[in-house]
């Protein structure tokens, strides 16, 4: 599996995928034989009500956990047959993980954060620090490369956020209600520039959002209730 994959091709393909937490001697099903494919290139949302399973599907598909029953396929590699060494260094590779709340390393400066996924790679200092000098021009915020996440508003945390999820080039940005704690104004922001990433720069994007002004963004929606998927709506 390479980060190059044709536009249209099937890139996720979820077939029958169950989710079960054990609560005592209860079983919570949180996902019931759920299927799903995005194509490379595109830009889905998913939307559902709070406890749907919207973000247990997302940790599913960037190999943060794994189905009880069913396939994840991601660019047509069995994802959950994989061991969890070898899925730590597939998720790597090909997944970049934007959060509602940044996740930012206080004590290291935007630049630094940015380069955390690439001490994962093989690449030395002055290539890591072409790649991250790129990432921060992408969004917006070389001028702001030295400052700490304290310094930064919350637009700007977010921002280094996403430069911290591409400076891989990964195959998959999935992003967990990432205007979840901005203003309209700082999330529109945030929202124009998913999608300039998605449209100039082919990156495919499944986002998790409860806005339905965010999902006006992607180019598609489904729904997502009781562990069913559905394009209606969930009232």
């Amino acid at each position: 599996m390479t980060n190059e994959a044709t536009k249209g091709e099937v890139l996720v393909r979820i077939e029958g995928v169950e989710k079960m937490f054990h609560r005592g001697s209860e079983d919570i099903h949180v996902l019931a034989n759920l299927d799903l494919q995005v194509a490379a290139g595109e830009f889905l949302a998913l939307m559902g009500p709070s406890g749907s399973g919207k973000s247990t599907l997302l940790n599913l598909i960037g190999g943060l956990d794994r189905p009880t029953r069913g396939t994840v396929r991601i660019g047509g590699e069995r994802i959950d047959e994989l061991t969890d060494r070898r899925l730590a260094d597939w998720r790597a590779r090909h997944i970049g993980f934007v959060f509602q709340l940044y996740n930012l390393m206080p004590v290291l400066t935007a630049e630094r954060n940015v380069e955390l996924p690439l001490l994962l790679t093989h690449l030395n200092k002055a290539e890591r620090r072409k790649h991250v000098a790129t990432a921060l021009a992408m969004v917006g915020l070389t001028h702001r490369a030295n400052h700490f996440p304290r310094t930064l508003s919350g637009g700007e945390q977010q921002r280094v956020g996403i430069a911290r999820a591409i400076v891989t080039d990964p195959t998959l940005l999935l992003c967990d209600e990432p205007t979840g704690d901005l203003d309209r104004k700082a999330g529109d922001e945030i929202l124009n520039l998913l999608q300039a990433l998605n449209r100039e720069h082919g990156k495919t994007i499944i986002m998790v959002t409860h806005d339905p002004h965010a999902s006006a963004r992607a180019s598609r929606t489904v729904h997502l209730n009781k562990g069913q998927l559905t394009n209606e709506p969930v009232s």
